[in-house]
């Protein structure tokens, strides 16, 4: 059978659509650049709050977390936190906004596949959580007795990656079921932050008594800024490996379970 080809001045559509999934992703990207001293600057900030608070409270002196200096320990931690929240924030809103404003169709009606869509909005929360991250990450190099400096590239983009891939997809999943913007603070203020406050960020969990171990480990959180704190001082508070495996399989269940809800429409399309 002879290929149809595209009449002049048509667009031909092939297998992927990169030019809808482009113009969905830079939609999403200019949406929180609009804003960027709340979005971007906002958080670094915040996060370098919380560098100076820990750093003259307890990171003077001779006090050491895992071989190192406490300031040293903290800084990777505090960057991966500030990534994960931002990118929950930015997918959380997304589909929400549109539900709440009544423009959800220019996200279910252009010629975009699922995975299109899906693959779209992770990847403008991905984003900003980079931006967020290297923000910080810069204020912290210049910053006086605080040593960033990076050990291991590949554990760093990995798991700075996956896991902002990951709470994005938590993200998707709350602006899919939220239905006013109260809901998904719910989910921010007694999931999300409490889970990374409490994933090892300020602290080594081989401080914790067995049974706070064990719960720190059923945190997916925690091997998040575990295998992202290794990248720069070389070691962490679990196996990196199997950090990594747990963190890959968690990305393919929740995609998986995103997919399945944002192709059935469910309190998308009512």
């Amino acid at each position: 059978m002879d290929n149809i080809q595209p009449k002049l001045g048509e667009t031909k559509i092939n297998r992927v659509n990169w030019i809808g999934f482009k113009t969905l992703y830079m939609k999403e990207v200019r949406r929180f650049m609009k804003v960027q001293l709340q979005t971007i600057w906002g958080p670094a900030i915040t996060t370098l709050l919380f560098l100076i608070i820990f750093i003259v409270a307890l990171g003077r002196g001779d006090y050491m977390v895992l071989g190192q200096p406490f300031a040293n320990f903290l800084a990777p931690g505090l960057i991966v936190m500030g990534m994960i929240q931002n990118a929950f924030a930015n997918s959380s809103f997304a589909l929400l906004v549109g539900k709440i404003q009544g423009t959800i169709v220019d996200y279910l009606m252009p010629p975009l596949s699922t995975i299109e869509t899906l693959f779209a909005m992770v990847s403008a929360a991905v984003t900003r959580a980079i931006l967020v991250g290297l923000t910080v990450w810069f204020a912290m190099y210049l910053w006086p007795d605080v040593e960033v400096s990076v050990k291991y590239p590949l554990a760093v983009i990995y798991f700075g990656v996956m896991g902002s891939m990951f709470i994005a997809l938590l993200g998707v999943m709350t602006s899919i079921w939220a239905e006013k913007f109260d809901h998904a603070a719910a989910v921010t203020n007694f999931i999300i932050a409490p889970l990374s406050l409490l994933s090892g960020t300020f602290y080594s969990i081989d401080r914790l008594s067995p049974i706070f171990q064990a719960i720190s480990h059923a945190n997916p959180f925690f091997y998040i800024i575990s295998g992202f704190r290794y990248g720069f001082i070389g070691s962490a508070d679990t196996n990196i490996i199997n950090g990594a495996v747990i963190l890959l399989l968690l990305n393919i269940f929740a995609a998986s379970v995103c997919y399945a809800l944002l192709r059935s429409g469910w309190k998308l399309k009512n």
